[in-house]
Protein backbone atom coordinates (compact mmCIF):
# COMPACT_ATOMS: atom_id res chain seq x y z
CA UNK A 1 0.00 0.00 0.00
CA UNK A 2 1.61 3.02 -1.12
CA UNK A 3 0.24 6.70 -0.27
CA UNK A 4 0.50 9.30 -3.00
CA UNK A 5 1.77 12.67 -1.64
CA UNK A 6 2.04 15.63 -3.93
CA UNK A 7 4.98 17.44 -4.20
CA UNK A 8 4.30 20.30 -3.06
CA UNK A 9 2.49 18.95 -0.26
CA UNK A 10 5.85 17.25 1.09
CA UNK A 11 7.62 20.03 0.57
CA UNK A 12 5.10 22.34 2.95
CA UNK A 13 5.34 19.63 5.69
CA UNK A 14 9.08 19.92 5.38
CA UNK A 15 9.21 23.69 5.16
CA UNK A 16 6.70 23.67 8.72
CA UNK A 17 8.83 20.80 10.28
CA UNK A 18 11.65 22.97 9.70
CA UNK A 19 10.33 26.20 11.45
CA UNK A 20 8.98 24.39 14.06
CA UNK A 21 12.97 22.97 15.05
CA UNK A 22 14.13 26.50 14.58
CA UNK A 23 11.95 27.87 16.70
CA UNK A 24 12.78 25.03 19.70
CA UNK A 25 16.44 25.58 18.65
CA UNK A 26 16.14 29.47 19.20
CA UNK A 27 13.73 28.97 22.67
CA UNK A 28 16.85 26.72 23.98
CA UNK A 29 19.57 29.01 22.97
CA UNK A 30 17.88 32.01 24.76
CA UNK A 31 16.81 30.42 27.51
CA UNK A 32 20.53 29.19 27.54
CA UNK A 33 22.14 32.23 27.63
CA UNK A 34 20.56 34.13 29.73
CA UNK A 35 22.59 35.16 32.93
CA UNK A 36 21.01 33.68 36.14
CA UNK A 37 21.24 36.16 38.93
CA UNK A 38 21.41 34.95 42.59
CA UNK A 39 18.36 36.88 43.83
CA UNK A 40 18.40 35.26 47.02
CA UNK A 41 15.21 33.55 48.85
CA UNK A 42 11.75 34.37 47.02
CA UNK A 43 8.53 34.20 49.38
CA UNK A 44 6.59 32.18 47.85
CA UNK A 45 3.70 31.76 49.76
CA UNK A 46 2.01 33.69 53.67
CA UNK A 47 0.12 31.34 55.80
CA UNK A 48 -2.18 32.79 58.30
CA UNK A 49 -3.01 31.30 61.81
CA UNK A 50 -5.36 31.85 64.74
CA UNK A 51 -7.79 33.83 63.02
CA UNK A 52 -11.74 33.46 63.76
CA UNK A 53 -13.55 36.12 62.61
CA UNK A 54 -10.71 38.47 60.20
CA UNK A 55 -11.01 37.15 56.86
CA UNK A 56 -7.43 35.42 55.60
CA UNK A 57 -7.74 37.83 52.44
CA UNK A 58 -7.75 40.68 54.84
CA UNK A 59 -4.76 39.85 56.63
CA UNK A 60 -2.90 38.57 53.83
CA UNK A 61 -3.51 42.52 51.98
CA UNK A 62 -2.47 44.06 54.83
CA UNK A 63 0.65 42.25 55.34
CA UNK A 64 1.85 41.74 51.37
CA UNK A 65 1.02 45.91 52.14
CA UNK A 66 4.62 45.88 53.98
CA UNK A 67 6.74 44.01 51.15
CA UNK A 68 6.49 40.45 52.57
CA UNK A 69 4.59 39.03 49.57
CA UNK A 70 4.90 36.17 46.44
CA UNK A 71 7.50 38.31 43.73
CA UNK A 72 9.72 39.47 46.60
CA UNK A 73 12.77 37.90 47.45
CA UNK A 74 15.05 38.29 50.70
CA UNK A 75 19.04 38.25 50.16
CA UNK A 76 20.46 38.21 53.19
CA UNK A 77 18.92 40.64 55.80
CA UNK A 78 17.19 42.86 52.98
CA UNK A 79 13.86 42.21 51.84
CA UNK A 80 13.79 43.20 47.68
CA UNK A 81 10.34 44.17 46.50
CA UNK A 82 9.42 45.11 43.22
CA UNK A 83 9.38 49.05 43.74
CA UNK A 84 12.10 49.24 46.98
CA UNK A 85 14.84 47.50 48.82
CA UNK A 86 14.54 47.85 52.80
CA UNK A 87 15.84 45.60 55.96
CA UNK A 88 14.19 42.72 56.32
CA UNK A 89 13.63 43.78 60.37
CA UNK A 90 11.66 46.76 59.27
CA UNK A 91 9.31 44.80 56.82
CA UNK A 92 8.73 42.43 60.31
CA UNK A 93 7.42 45.27 62.03
CA UNK A 94 5.56 47.03 59.68
CA UNK A 95 3.74 43.32 58.72
CA UNK A 96 3.07 43.35 62.73
CA UNK A 97 1.61 46.62 62.58
CA UNK A 98 -0.55 46.33 59.17
CA UNK A 99 -1.82 43.34 59.98
CA UNK A 100 -2.88 44.58 63.85
CA UNK A 101 -4.43 47.31 61.70
CA UNK A 102 -6.81 44.14 60.36
CA UNK A 103 -10.63 45.21 60.80
CA UNK A 104 -13.91 42.69 60.62
CA UNK A 105 -15.30 43.54 57.18
CA UNK A 106 -18.18 46.47 57.66
CA UNK A 107 -17.16 48.01 61.09
CA UNK A 108 -13.64 49.29 62.15
CA UNK A 109 -12.99 46.78 65.14
CA UNK A 110 -9.64 45.67 65.41
CA UNK A 111 -9.64 42.75 67.40
CA UNK A 112 -6.23 41.19 66.67
CA UNK A 113 -4.33 42.21 70.00
CA UNK A 114 -0.54 40.25 69.13
CA UNK A 115 0.87 39.54 65.87
CA UNK A 116 4.08 37.41 65.63
CA UNK A 117 5.94 36.61 62.20
CA UNK A 118 8.60 34.16 60.95
CA UNK A 119 10.33 33.54 58.02
CA UNK A 120 11.42 30.65 56.63
CA UNK A 121 14.86 31.40 55.18
CA UNK A 122 14.94 28.16 53.19
CA UNK A 123 11.39 27.64 52.07
CA UNK A 124 10.40 31.76 51.58
CA UNK A 125 6.99 30.93 53.59
CA UNK A 126 5.90 33.66 55.76
CA UNK A 127 3.77 32.71 58.74
CA UNK A 128 1.59 34.98 60.65
CA UNK A 129 -0.10 34.20 63.50
CA UNK A 130 -2.40 36.04 64.93
CA UNK A 131 -4.17 36.43 68.49
CA UNK A 132 -7.88 37.85 68.39
CA UNK A 133 -9.04 39.15 71.44
CA UNK A 134 -12.41 40.52 71.36
CA UNK A 135 -12.48 41.45 75.37
CA UNK A 136 -10.85 45.25 75.05
CA UNK A 137 -12.41 45.50 71.34
CA UNK A 138 -14.97 48.19 71.63
CA UNK A 139 -17.90 47.32 69.25
CA UNK A 140 -19.75 50.51 69.27
CA UNK A 141 -22.87 48.83 70.97
CA UNK A 142 -24.68 51.72 72.52
CA UNK A 143 -27.79 49.80 73.58
CA UNK A 144 -26.22 48.32 77.13
CA UNK A 145 -28.61 46.62 79.59
CA UNK A 146 -27.61 46.46 83.39
CA UNK A 147 -27.99 43.39 84.62
CA UNK A 148 -28.39 43.99 88.18
CA UNK A 149 -31.61 45.97 87.02
CA UNK A 150 -33.13 42.96 85.10
CA UNK A 151 -32.33 40.34 87.82
CA UNK A 152 -33.86 42.47 90.48
CA UNK A 153 -37.17 43.01 88.25
CA UNK A 154 -37.15 38.90 87.65
CA UNK A 155 -36.82 38.30 91.36
CA UNK A 156 -39.78 40.53 92.19
CA UNK A 157 -42.17 38.76 90.22
CA UNK A 158 -41.40 35.68 90.97
CA UNK A 159 -41.62 36.49 94.56
CA UNK A 160 -44.73 37.89 94.62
Amino acid sequence: MLIKVRRDTLIILLLAFLLIVCGRVITYVAYASTIQEEQGVPITGVQIKGNDVIPLETIKANVASSGLREGSYIDGSMLHTTKRTLPLTEAVSDAKTYAMASTIPGTTARPITAVDIKIDNTTGIVTVTVVEDFSRVNLGNSTTTNSNSTNSYYRTTSSG
